[in-house]
Protein backbone atom coordinates (compact mmCIF):
# COMPACT_ATOMS: atom_id res chain seq x y z
CA UNK A 1 0.00 0.00 0.00
CA UNK A 2 1.22 3.51 -0.76
CA UNK A 3 -1.19 5.59 1.28
CA UNK A 4 1.17 8.55 1.31
CA UNK A 5 1.05 8.95 -2.46
CA UNK A 6 -2.72 8.84 -2.84
CA UNK A 7 -4.56 12.10 -3.43
CA UNK A 8 -1.60 14.45 -3.03
CA UNK A 9 -1.78 18.11 -3.92
CA UNK A 10 1.61 19.87 -4.21
CA UNK A 11 3.26 16.88 -2.44
CA UNK A 12 1.25 17.41 0.76
CA UNK A 13 -0.35 14.42 2.49
CA UNK A 14 -4.17 14.68 2.19
CA UNK A 15 -4.49 13.85 5.86
CA UNK A 16 -2.40 16.94 6.62
CA UNK A 17 -4.35 19.16 4.25
CA UNK A 18 -7.78 18.59 5.79
CA UNK A 19 -7.69 18.93 9.55
CA UNK A 20 -10.50 18.85 12.13
CA UNK A 21 -10.78 22.14 13.99
CA UNK A 22 -11.98 21.28 17.52
CA UNK A 23 -13.23 24.84 18.01
CA UNK A 24 -15.64 24.75 15.07
CA UNK A 25 -16.26 21.04 14.58
CA UNK A 26 -15.42 21.44 10.84
CA UNK A 27 -12.63 20.16 8.64
CA UNK A 28 -10.45 23.02 7.36
CA UNK A 29 -7.86 23.10 4.62
CA UNK A 30 -4.31 23.70 5.80
CA UNK A 31 -2.05 24.59 2.90
CA UNK A 32 1.23 24.67 4.81
CA UNK A 33 1.22 22.28 7.75
CA UNK A 34 4.73 23.25 8.79
CA UNK A 35 4.36 26.98 9.07
CA UNK A 36 1.93 29.87 9.69
CA UNK A 37 -0.22 31.28 6.94
CA UNK A 38 -0.67 34.96 6.36
CA UNK A 39 -4.13 36.47 6.05
CA UNK A 40 -5.02 38.04 2.71
CA UNK A 41 -4.71 41.82 2.72
CA UNK A 42 -7.75 44.03 2.23
CA UNK A 43 -8.88 44.11 -1.35
CA UNK A 44 -6.94 41.00 -2.27
CA UNK A 45 -9.12 38.06 -3.38
CA UNK A 46 -8.55 34.92 -1.37
CA UNK A 47 -6.33 32.27 -2.91
CA UNK A 48 -8.34 29.48 -4.55
CA UNK A 49 -7.43 25.96 -3.48
CA UNK A 50 -8.76 22.51 -4.30
CA UNK A 51 -9.60 19.45 -2.27
CA UNK A 52 -6.84 16.87 -1.89
CA UNK A 53 -5.53 15.72 -5.21
CA UNK A 54 -8.59 16.71 -7.25
CA UNK A 55 -10.11 19.74 -8.91
CA UNK A 56 -12.88 21.27 -6.84
CA UNK A 57 -14.37 24.33 -5.29
CA UNK A 58 -12.33 26.93 -3.47
CA UNK A 59 -12.09 26.88 0.28
CA UNK A 60 -14.65 29.65 0.55
CA UNK A 61 -17.02 27.64 -1.66
CA UNK A 62 -16.87 24.54 0.53
CA UNK A 63 -20.23 24.27 2.31
CA UNK A 64 -19.99 24.05 6.07
CA UNK A 65 -16.70 25.99 6.30
CA UNK A 66 -16.68 29.29 8.15
CA UNK A 67 -15.58 32.20 5.97
CA UNK A 68 -15.87 35.81 7.10
CA UNK A 69 -14.25 37.17 3.97
CA UNK A 70 -17.34 37.19 1.77
CA UNK A 71 -18.57 40.47 0.34
CA UNK A 72 -20.33 42.56 2.96
CA UNK A 73 -18.92 40.45 5.81
CA UNK A 74 -15.28 41.44 5.70
CA UNK A 75 -13.78 41.76 9.14
CA UNK A 76 -10.43 43.16 10.04
CA UNK A 77 -8.30 40.82 12.09
CA UNK A 78 -6.84 42.24 15.31
CA UNK A 79 -3.22 43.31 14.98
CA UNK A 80 -0.64 40.71 15.90
CA UNK A 81 3.11 40.55 15.85
CA UNK A 82 4.55 39.84 12.38
CA UNK A 83 4.71 36.15 11.59
CA UNK A 84 2.87 35.17 14.77
CA UNK A 85 -0.55 33.61 15.26
CA UNK A 86 -2.72 33.68 18.33
CA UNK A 87 -2.19 30.42 20.20
CA UNK A 88 -5.28 28.23 20.38
CA UNK A 89 -6.09 26.37 23.59
CA UNK A 90 -4.48 22.94 23.52
CA UNK A 91 -7.05 20.16 23.26
CA UNK A 92 -7.02 17.79 26.19
CA UNK A 93 -6.30 14.07 25.77
CA UNK A 94 -9.99 13.33 26.35
CA UNK A 95 -11.06 15.91 23.78
CA UNK A 96 -8.66 14.51 21.21
CA UNK A 97 -10.14 11.08 21.78
CA UNK A 98 -13.63 12.48 21.32
CA UNK A 99 -12.65 13.91 17.95
CA UNK A 100 -12.14 10.36 16.71
CA UNK A 101 -14.74 8.57 18.79
CA UNK A 102 -16.32 7.19 15.64
CA UNK A 103 -13.33 4.93 15.04
CA UNK A 104 -10.73 5.03 12.30
CA UNK A 105 -13.30 6.05 9.67
CA UNK A 106 -15.29 8.70 11.53
CA UNK A 107 -13.21 11.65 10.40
CA UNK A 108 -14.39 11.37 6.80
CA UNK A 109 -18.04 11.89 7.66
CA UNK A 110 -18.08 15.60 8.49
CA UNK A 111 -21.14 16.90 6.65
CA UNK A 112 -20.58 19.69 4.16
CA UNK A 113 -16.84 19.36 3.70
CA UNK A 114 -15.92 18.71 0.07
CA UNK A 115 -12.49 17.38 1.01
CA UNK A 116 -14.00 14.98 3.50
CA UNK A 117 -16.60 13.92 0.95
CA UNK A 118 -13.90 13.03 -1.55
CA UNK A 119 -12.11 10.99 1.10
CA UNK A 120 -15.42 9.35 1.99
CA UNK A 121 -15.89 8.27 -1.64
CA UNK A 122 -12.30 7.04 -1.77
CA UNK A 123 -12.73 4.85 1.33
CA UNK A 124 -16.17 3.72 0.19
CA UNK A 125 -14.66 2.44 -3.06
CA UNK A 126 -12.02 0.51 -1.08
CA UNK A 127 -14.59 -1.73 0.64
CA UNK A 128 -15.51 -5.18 -0.67
CA UNK A 129 -18.92 -6.55 0.33
CA UNK A 130 -20.64 -9.95 0.34
CA UNK A 131 -24.39 -10.52 0.57
CA UNK A 132 -24.84 -13.24 3.22
CA UNK A 133 -28.64 -13.20 3.09
CA UNK A 134 -30.37 -13.95 6.38
CA UNK A 135 -27.15 -15.16 8.01
CA UNK A 136 -26.57 -11.61 9.28
CA UNK A 137 -28.39 -8.40 10.15
CA UNK A 138 -29.44 -5.75 7.64
CA UNK A 139 -28.88 -3.01 10.24
CA UNK A 140 -25.46 -1.64 11.17
CA UNK A 141 -26.31 -1.07 14.83
CA UNK A 142 -28.69 -2.55 17.36
CA UNK A 143 -30.31 -1.69 20.69
CA UNK A 144 -29.33 -5.15 21.92
CA UNK A 145 -26.05 -7.08 22.05
CA UNK A 146 -23.88 -7.05 18.92
CA UNK A 147 -21.93 -10.04 17.58
CA UNK A 148 -19.28 -9.54 14.90
CA UNK A 149 -17.31 -12.41 13.42
CA UNK A 150 -13.75 -11.46 12.46
CA UNK A 151 -12.31 -13.89 9.93
CA UNK A 152 -8.68 -14.06 8.89
CA UNK A 153 -8.35 -15.98 5.64
CA UNK A 154 -5.22 -17.67 4.30
CA UNK A 155 -6.05 -16.92 0.68
CA UNK A 156 -2.99 -15.79 -1.30
CA UNK A 157 -4.06 -12.24 -2.15
CA UNK A 158 -1.96 -9.10 -2.22
CA UNK A 159 1.58 -8.35 -3.29
CA UNK A 160 4.26 -10.37 -1.53
CA UNK A 161 1.88 -13.03 -0.20
CA UNK A 162 2.47 -15.67 -2.86
CA UNK A 163 4.38 -17.89 -0.43
CA UNK A 164 1.72 -17.91 2.29
CA UNK A 165 -1.29 -20.19 2.67
CA UNK A 166 -2.24 -23.00 0.31
CA UNK A 167 -1.57 -22.48 -3.37
CA UNK A 168 -4.79 -22.30 -5.37
CA UNK A 169 -6.97 -22.31 -2.25
CA UNK A 170 -10.07 -20.14 -2.07
CA UNK A 171 -9.07 -19.45 1.50
CA UNK A 172 -10.06 -21.09 4.77
CA UNK A 173 -11.44 -19.60 7.99
CA UNK A 174 -7.92 -19.66 9.37
CA UNK A 175 -8.31 -17.17 12.25
CA UNK A 176 -11.75 -16.67 13.79
CA UNK A 177 -12.80 -14.30 16.58
CA UNK A 178 -16.41 -13.77 17.64
CA UNK A 179 -16.54 -10.26 19.09
CA UNK A 180 -19.53 -10.03 21.44
CA UNK A 181 -20.50 -6.59 22.79
CA UNK A 182 -22.97 -6.44 25.66
CA UNK A 183 -26.34 -4.73 25.36
CA UNK A 184 -25.32 -1.90 27.71
CA UNK A 185 -21.93 -1.54 25.93
CA UNK A 186 -20.14 -1.88 29.27
CA UNK A 187 -18.05 -4.88 28.22
CA UNK A 188 -17.06 -7.12 25.33
CA UNK A 189 -15.73 -10.65 24.87
CA UNK A 190 -13.51 -11.65 21.95
CA UNK A 191 -13.88 -15.42 21.61
CA UNK A 192 -11.28 -17.19 19.47
CA UNK A 193 -12.51 -20.30 17.68
CA UNK A 194 -9.71 -22.77 16.81
CA UNK A 195 -9.47 -23.54 13.12
CA UNK A 196 -8.83 -27.23 13.95
CA UNK A 197 -12.01 -27.55 16.02
CA UNK A 198 -14.05 -30.52 14.77
CA UNK A 199 -17.69 -29.47 14.48
CA UNK A 200 -20.75 -29.62 12.22
CA UNK A 201 -21.27 -27.17 9.36
CA UNK A 202 -24.96 -26.53 8.64
CA UNK A 203 -26.57 -26.28 5.22
CA UNK A 204 -25.73 -22.90 3.73
CA UNK A 205 -27.52 -20.83 1.04
CA UNK A 206 -24.95 -18.73 -0.87
CA UNK A 207 -25.42 -15.87 -3.33
CA UNK A 208 -23.89 -16.47 -6.75
CA UNK A 209 -22.43 -13.82 -9.08
CA UNK A 210 -25.39 -14.15 -11.45
CA UNK A 211 -27.84 -13.33 -8.64
CA UNK A 212 -29.05 -16.89 -8.04
CA UNK A 213 -28.82 -18.76 -4.75
CA UNK A 214 -26.96 -22.05 -4.38
CA UNK A 215 -27.30 -24.14 -1.23
CA UNK A 216 -24.12 -25.86 -0.06
CA UNK A 217 -24.75 -29.16 1.70
CA UNK A 218 -24.14 -29.64 5.40
CA UNK A 219 -21.18 -31.63 6.74
CA UNK A 220 -20.65 -33.37 10.06
CA UNK A 221 -17.43 -33.82 12.04
CA UNK A 222 -15.17 -31.60 9.93
CA UNK A 223 -12.69 -28.85 10.80
CA UNK A 224 -14.13 -25.43 11.49
CA UNK A 225 -11.83 -23.78 8.93
CA UNK A 226 -13.62 -25.59 6.07
CA UNK A 227 -16.73 -23.47 6.77
CA UNK A 228 -15.23 -20.89 4.38
CA UNK A 229 -14.04 -21.26 0.79
CA UNK A 230 -14.55 -25.00 0.50
CA UNK A 231 -17.34 -26.22 -1.82
CA UNK A 232 -18.21 -22.60 -2.56
CA UNK A 233 -18.93 -21.62 1.04
CA UNK A 234 -18.95 -17.86 1.74
CA UNK A 235 -18.54 -15.98 5.06
CA UNK A 236 -22.27 -16.44 5.66
CA UNK A 237 -21.58 -20.17 6.03
CA UNK A 238 -18.99 -19.44 8.71
CA UNK A 239 -21.52 -17.17 10.47
CA UNK A 240 -24.10 -19.98 10.44
CA UNK A 241 -21.52 -22.44 11.78
CA UNK A 242 -20.72 -20.09 14.67
CA UNK A 243 -24.40 -19.78 15.54
CA UNK A 244 -24.85 -23.56 15.52
CA UNK A 245 -21.77 -23.94 17.73
CA UNK A 246 -22.37 -21.18 20.30
CA UNK A 247 -26.07 -20.36 20.15
CA UNK A 248 -25.18 -16.72 19.39
CA UNK A 249 -26.61 -15.10 16.25
CA UNK A 250 -23.90 -13.29 14.30
CA UNK A 251 -24.89 -9.80 13.12
CA UNK A 252 -21.94 -8.99 10.86
CA UNK A 253 -18.61 -10.28 9.63
CA UNK A 254 -15.32 -8.60 8.76
CA UNK A 255 -12.87 -10.66 6.73
CA UNK A 256 -9.22 -9.76 6.25
CA UNK A 257 -6.33 -11.31 4.33
CA UNK A 258 -2.58 -11.35 4.99
CA UNK A 259 -2.29 -7.72 3.89
CA UNK A 260 -4.49 -6.54 6.78
CA UNK A 261 -1.91 -7.45 9.42
CA UNK A 262 0.95 -5.96 7.42
CA UNK A 263 -0.75 -2.72 6.48
CA UNK A 264 -2.61 -1.98 9.72
CA UNK A 265 0.48 -2.60 11.85
CA UNK A 266 2.43 -0.26 9.57
CA UNK A 267 -0.30 2.40 9.57
CA UNK A 268 -0.17 2.77 13.37
CA UNK A 269 3.63 2.98 13.37
CA UNK A 270 4.23 -0.55 14.66
CA UNK A 271 2.79 -2.78 17.38
CA UNK A 272 4.65 -3.64 20.58
CA UNK A 273 4.94 -7.32 21.51
CA UNK A 274 6.77 -9.09 24.32
CA UNK A 275 8.68 -12.39 24.28
CA UNK A 276 10.03 -14.38 27.22
CA UNK A 277 12.77 -15.86 25.03
CA UNK A 278 14.47 -15.00 21.71
CA UNK A 279 12.91 -16.50 18.58
CA UNK A 280 14.45 -17.46 15.25
CA UNK A 281 11.87 -19.45 13.28
CA UNK A 282 13.00 -20.34 9.71
CA UNK A 283 9.47 -21.42 8.72
CA UNK A 284 7.68 -18.17 9.52
CA UNK A 285 10.88 -16.06 9.21
CA UNK A 286 10.23 -14.55 12.64
CA UNK A 287 13.42 -13.36 14.32
CA UNK A 288 13.04 -11.35 17.54
CA UNK A 289 15.03 -10.93 20.77
CA UNK A 290 13.64 -11.61 24.23
CA UNK A 291 11.78 -8.71 25.81
CA UNK A 292 9.77 -6.01 24.08
CA UNK A 293 9.91 -5.31 20.34
CA UNK A 294 7.91 -3.10 17.99
CA UNK A 295 6.92 -4.95 14.83
CA UNK A 296 5.11 -4.09 11.62
CA UNK A 297 4.68 -5.29 8.05
CA UNK A 298 6.16 -8.69 7.22
CA UNK A 299 7.50 -9.09 10.75
CA UNK A 300 4.02 -8.56 12.23
CA UNK A 301 2.57 -11.15 9.86
CA UNK A 302 5.30 -13.61 10.82
CA UNK A 303 4.47 -13.09 14.51
CA UNK A 304 0.77 -13.96 14.16
CA UNK A 305 1.49 -16.88 11.80
CA UNK A 306 4.31 -18.72 13.60
CA UNK A 307 3.37 -22.08 15.13
CA UNK A 308 6.79 -23.34 16.15
CA UNK A 309 8.09 -20.57 18.38
CA UNK A 310 5.87 -20.70 21.46
CA UNK A 311 4.11 -23.17 23.76
CA UNK A 312 3.43 -26.63 22.40
CA UNK A 313 3.62 -25.47 18.76
CA UNK A 314 -0.10 -25.99 18.25
CA UNK A 315 -2.72 -23.67 16.80
CA UNK A 316 -4.02 -23.17 20.36
CA UNK A 317 -0.79 -21.43 21.39
CA UNK A 318 -0.71 -19.44 18.16
CA UNK A 319 -4.14 -18.10 19.14
CA UNK A 320 -2.60 -16.69 22.35
CA UNK A 321 0.01 -14.80 20.28
CA UNK A 322 -2.69 -13.43 18.01
CA UNK A 323 -4.70 -12.24 21.00
CA UNK A 324 -1.59 -10.55 22.44
CA UNK A 325 -0.93 -8.84 19.10
CA UNK A 326 -4.53 -7.66 18.64
CA UNK A 327 -4.74 -6.36 22.22
CA UNK A 328 -1.55 -4.38 21.71
CA UNK A 329 -2.75 -3.00 18.36
CA UNK A 330 -6.06 -1.91 19.94
CA UNK A 331 -4.13 -0.04 22.63
CA UNK A 332 -1.98 1.61 19.96
CA UNK A 333 -5.03 2.65 17.92
CA UNK A 334 -6.54 4.33 21.00
CA UNK A 335 -3.30 6.00 22.07
CA UNK A 336 -2.59 9.73 21.85
CA UNK A 337 0.15 9.13 19.29
CA UNK A 338 -2.45 7.73 16.87
CA UNK A 339 -5.52 9.82 17.74
CA UNK A 340 -3.61 13.09 17.46
CA UNK A 341 -1.98 12.26 14.10
CA UNK A 342 -4.09 12.97 10.99
CA UNK A 343 -1.47 11.17 8.90
CA UNK A 344 -1.78 7.97 10.96
CA UNK A 345 -5.56 8.21 11.03
CA UNK A 346 -5.73 8.58 7.25
CA UNK A 347 -3.31 5.68 6.74
CA UNK A 348 -5.23 3.54 9.21
CA UNK A 349 -8.59 4.23 7.55
CA UNK A 350 -7.13 3.63 4.10
CA UNK A 351 -5.45 0.37 5.15
CA UNK A 352 -8.53 -0.90 6.99
CA UNK A 353 -10.97 -0.27 4.16
CA UNK A 354 -8.64 -1.77 1.53
CA UNK A 355 -8.00 -4.88 3.62
CA UNK A 356 -11.58 -5.56 4.70
CA UNK A 357 -14.40 -7.54 3.13
CA UNK A 358 -17.68 -7.06 5.01
CA UNK A 359 -21.33 -8.05 4.77
CA UNK A 360 -23.77 -5.76 2.97
CA UNK A 361 -25.33 -4.77 6.31
CA UNK A 362 -22.21 -2.67 7.01
CA UNK A 363 -21.12 -2.38 3.39
CA UNK A 364 -20.61 1.40 3.31
CA UNK A 365 -18.41 3.84 5.21
CA UNK A 366 -21.48 5.46 6.74
CA UNK A 367 -22.76 2.14 8.12
CA UNK A 368 -19.30 0.97 9.16
CA UNK A 369 -18.65 4.22 11.01
CA UNK A 370 -22.04 4.04 12.71
CA UNK A 371 -21.06 0.61 14.00
CA UNK A 372 -17.63 1.89 15.09
CA UNK A 373 -19.20 4.76 17.01
CA UNK A 374 -21.49 2.34 18.81
CA UNK A 375 -18.74 -0.10 19.75
CA UNK A 376 -16.25 2.59 20.79
CA UNK A 377 -18.25 3.03 24.02
CA UNK A 378 -16.60 -0.08 25.47
CA UNK A 379 -13.55 0.61 27.66
CA UNK A 380 -10.51 -1.52 26.74
CA UNK A 381 -10.17 -2.67 30.36
CA UNK A 382 -13.52 -4.42 29.96
CA UNK A 383 -12.60 -6.25 26.73
CA UNK A 384 -11.56 -9.86 27.34
CA UNK A 385 -9.90 -12.20 24.85
CA UNK A 386 -10.60 -15.87 25.46
CA UNK A 387 -10.75 -19.13 23.50
CA UNK A 388 -13.46 -21.77 23.15
CA UNK A 389 -12.58 -24.37 25.83
CA UNK A 390 -11.53 -27.54 24.00
CA UNK A 391 -10.06 -30.99 24.59
CA UNK A 392 -8.04 -33.20 22.26
CA UNK A 393 -10.19 -35.04 19.76
CA UNK A 394 -10.38 -38.65 21.06
CA UNK A 395 -11.01 -39.90 17.51
CA UNK A 396 -7.67 -38.52 16.29
CA UNK A 397 -5.24 -40.34 18.53
CA UNK A 398 -2.71 -37.49 18.23
CA UNK A 399 -2.18 -34.67 20.71
CA UNK A 400 -3.41 -31.25 19.50
CA UNK A 401 -3.95 -32.36 15.89
CA UNK A 402 -7.67 -31.61 16.08
CA UNK A 403 -9.84 -30.67 19.06
CA UNK A 404 -13.48 -30.83 20.15
CA UNK A 405 -15.40 -28.56 22.52
CA UNK A 406 -14.96 -29.20 26.23
CA UNK A 407 -18.40 -30.62 27.15
CA UNK A 408 -18.34 -28.99 30.61
CA UNK A 409 -16.59 -25.63 30.22
CA UNK A 410 -17.61 -24.61 26.68
CA UNK A 411 -21.39 -24.53 27.37
CA UNK A 412 -20.69 -22.29 30.38
CA UNK A 413 -18.68 -19.83 28.27
CA UNK A 414 -21.37 -19.75 25.56
CA UNK A 415 -24.06 -19.26 28.20
CA UNK A 416 -22.19 -16.33 29.74
CA UNK A 417 -21.94 -14.61 26.37
CA UNK A 418 -25.60 -15.23 25.53
CA UNK A 419 -26.57 -13.75 28.90
CA UNK A 420 -24.20 -10.76 28.63
CA UNK A 421 -22.19 -11.81 31.67
CA UNK A 422 -18.84 -10.02 31.59
CA UNK A 423 -15.53 -11.90 31.87
CA UNK A 424 -14.09 -8.83 33.62
CA UNK A 425 -15.03 -7.24 36.92
CA UNK A 426 -17.59 -4.82 35.47
CA UNK A 427 -20.01 -3.50 38.06
CA UNK A 428 -23.47 -4.43 36.84
CA UNK A 429 -26.31 -1.95 37.23
CA UNK A 430 -29.12 -4.16 38.44
CA UNK A 431 -32.63 -2.85 37.77
CA UNK A 432 -35.38 -3.11 40.37
CA UNK A 433 -37.10 -5.68 38.20
CA UNK A 434 -34.02 -7.91 38.20
CA UNK A 435 -33.67 -7.53 41.96
CA UNK A 436 -37.30 -8.56 42.37
CA UNK A 437 -36.72 -11.58 40.12
CA UNK A 438 -33.63 -12.60 42.07
CA UNK A 439 -35.68 -12.43 45.28
CA UNK A 440 -37.86 -15.23 43.91
CA UNK A 441 -34.99 -17.65 44.39
CA UNK A 442 -34.60 -16.71 48.05
CA UNK A 443 -36.52 -18.86 50.51
CA UNK A 444 -37.17 -22.47 51.49
CA UNK A 445 -36.92 -25.44 49.13
CA UNK A 446 -39.22 -28.43 48.97
CA UNK A 447 -37.90 -31.99 48.84
CA UNK A 448 -37.50 -33.36 45.30
CA UNK A 449 -40.13 -35.99 46.09
CA UNK A 450 -42.65 -33.23 46.80
CA UNK A 451 -42.13 -31.40 43.49
CA UNK A 452 -45.08 -31.82 41.13
CA UNK A 453 -44.47 -30.62 37.53
CA UNK A 454 -45.68 -31.11 33.99
CA UNK A 455 -43.03 -30.75 31.26
CA UNK A 456 -43.90 -29.27 27.83
CA UNK A 457 -41.79 -28.70 24.74
CA UNK A 458 -42.13 -25.08 23.63
CA UNK A 459 -39.29 -24.69 21.14
CA UNK A 460 -36.52 -27.04 22.27
CA UNK A 461 -35.29 -29.86 20.02
CA UNK A 462 -37.69 -32.74 19.47
CA UNK A 463 -37.77 -35.23 22.33
CA UNK A 464 -36.53 -32.74 24.95
CA UNK A 465 -39.63 -33.04 27.15
CA UNK A 466 -39.44 -36.84 27.40
CA UNK A 467 -35.67 -36.80 27.98
CA UNK A 468 -36.05 -34.19 30.72
CA UNK A 469 -38.83 -36.19 32.34
CA UNK A 470 -36.67 -39.33 32.48
CA UNK A 471 -33.75 -37.30 33.85
CA UNK A 472 -35.89 -35.75 36.60
CA UNK A 473 -37.43 -39.08 37.61
CA UNK A 474 -34.38 -41.35 37.36
CA UNK A 475 -31.58 -39.07 38.59
CA UNK A 476 -33.22 -36.33 40.65
CA UNK A 477 -36.09 -38.09 42.36
CA UNK A 478 -38.84 -35.87 40.95
CA UNK A 479 -41.35 -38.70 40.61
CA UNK A 480 -44.50 -36.56 40.52
CA UNK A 481 -43.81 -35.38 36.99
CA UNK A 482 -45.42 -36.06 33.60
CA UNK A 483 -45.04 -35.21 29.92
CA UNK A 484 -47.47 -32.60 28.62
CA UNK A 485 -46.33 -32.88 24.98
CA UNK A 486 -45.98 -29.75 22.85
CA UNK A 487 -46.80 -26.32 24.25
CA UNK A 488 -49.50 -24.21 22.53
CA UNK A 489 -46.83 -21.79 21.26
CA UNK A 490 -43.06 -21.73 20.86
CA UNK A 491 -41.01 -19.72 23.33
CA UNK A 492 -37.51 -18.29 23.05
CA UNK A 493 -36.83 -18.84 26.75
CA UNK A 494 -37.69 -21.65 29.14
CA UNK A 495 -40.35 -20.78 31.76
CA UNK A 496 -41.67 -22.32 34.97
CA UNK A 497 -45.24 -21.27 35.85
CA UNK A 498 -46.33 -21.93 39.45
CA UNK A 499 -48.83 -20.83 42.09
CA UNK A 500 -47.84 -18.80 45.18
CA UNK A 501 -48.20 -21.86 47.43
CA UNK A 502 -45.81 -23.79 45.13
CA UNK A 503 -42.91 -21.34 45.55
CA UNK A 504 -40.82 -23.83 47.55
CA UNK A 505 -41.29 -26.44 44.79
CA UNK A 506 -40.36 -23.87 42.13
CA UNK A 507 -37.12 -22.96 43.89
CA UNK A 508 -36.16 -26.62 44.20
CA UNK A 509 -36.85 -27.31 40.52
CA UNK A 510 -34.93 -24.15 39.54
CA UNK A 511 -31.94 -25.46 41.50
CA UNK A 512 -32.15 -28.89 39.85
CA UNK A 513 -32.60 -27.53 36.33
CA UNK A 514 -30.28 -24.54 36.57
CA UNK A 515 -33.10 -22.11 35.76
CA UNK A 516 -32.43 -18.35 35.99
CA UNK A 517 -34.69 -16.19 38.16
CA UNK A 518 -36.17 -14.67 35.01
CA UNK A 519 -37.62 -18.11 34.08
CA UNK A 520 -39.84 -18.20 37.18
CA UNK A 521 -43.39 -17.00 36.46
CA UNK A 522 -45.46 -16.85 39.67
CA UNK A 523 -49.24 -16.83 39.44
CA UNK A 524 -51.71 -14.93 41.62
CA UNK A 525 -53.91 -17.75 42.96
CA UNK A 526 -52.90 -20.74 45.08
CA UNK A 527 -52.95 -24.22 43.52
CA UNK A 528 -55.67 -26.62 44.61
CA UNK A 529 -55.12 -30.32 45.24
CA UNK A 530 -52.65 -32.08 42.96
CA UNK A 531 -52.27 -29.24 40.44
CA UNK A 532 -48.83 -29.35 38.82
CA UNK A 533 -46.45 -26.55 37.99
CA UNK A 534 -45.82 -26.15 34.24
CA UNK A 535 -42.25 -26.26 32.91
CA UNK A 536 -42.09 -25.16 29.26
CA UNK A 537 -38.78 -25.85 27.53
CA UNK A 538 -37.91 -22.96 25.20
CA UNK A 539 -35.38 -22.53 22.41
CA UNK A 540 -32.68 -21.75 25.00
CA UNK A 541 -32.95 -25.26 26.47
CA UNK A 542 -29.85 -27.30 25.58
CA UNK A 543 -30.55 -30.57 27.34
CA UNK A 544 -31.37 -32.16 30.68
CA UNK A 545 -28.66 -31.38 33.22
CA UNK A 546 -27.26 -28.41 31.27
CA UNK A 547 -27.96 -25.23 33.27
CA UNK A 548 -29.89 -22.51 31.46
CA UNK A 549 -28.74 -19.88 33.93
CA UNK A 550 -25.40 -18.38 32.94
CA UNK A 551 -22.53 -18.73 35.45
CA UNK A 552 -21.79 -15.57 37.45
CA UNK A 553 -18.11 -15.82 36.44
CA UNK A 554 -15.91 -17.66 33.96
CA UNK A 555 -15.18 -21.34 34.70
CA UNK A 556 -11.84 -22.10 36.33
CA UNK A 557 -8.87 -22.75 34.10
CA UNK A 558 -10.02 -21.17 30.85
CA UNK A 559 -7.51 -19.12 28.87
CA UNK A 560 -8.22 -15.38 28.90
CA UNK A 561 -6.45 -12.01 28.75
CA UNK A 562 -7.79 -8.49 29.18
CA UNK A 563 -7.14 -6.11 26.27
CA UNK A 564 -5.65 -3.34 28.43
CA UNK A 565 -2.93 -5.62 29.84
CA UNK A 566 0.36 -6.53 28.17
CA UNK A 567 1.50 -10.16 28.37
CA UNK A 568 4.58 -11.90 27.02
CA UNK A 569 4.52 -14.85 24.61
CA UNK A 570 6.10 -17.97 26.14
Amino acid sequence: MDAQSRGRAEEVDPADQWVLNPQTGNYELRLNPSGPQSSPSAGTPPRRTTAPGRGGPSRRDVPGQRDNRRAGNAQEAPPTAPGRRKRKPKASRKKKALMWTGGVLGFVLIAGSTGAYLLYQHFNNNLNTVDVGDAGSKHATSDGPVNILIIGTDKRTGKGNEGYGDKGSEGHADTNILFHVSKDRSNATALSIPRDLVTNIPECPTKQKDGTTRTVRSEANVRFNTSLGQDGRDPGCTMRTVKALTGLSVDHFMMADFNAVKELSTAVGGVQVCLTKPVNDPKSHLKLPAGKSTIKGEQALAFVRTRHSFGNESDLDRIKQQQQFLSSMMRKMKSDSTLSSPTKMYGLANAATKALTVDSGIGSIKKLTSLAQDLSKVDLKNVTFTTVPVIDNPADGKVHKTVVVDPVKAPQVFSMMRSDVSFTEVKKKESEAKDAQAALLKGTRAQASAVRVQVLNGGAVAGSASQTLLWLQNTKGVLKSDNGGNAPAKLANTTLAYAPNQADQARKLADLMGLPASALKPGTQDAVGKTSMVLTLGADFKGAGIPIAAPAKAPEGIQKVEADKSVCAK
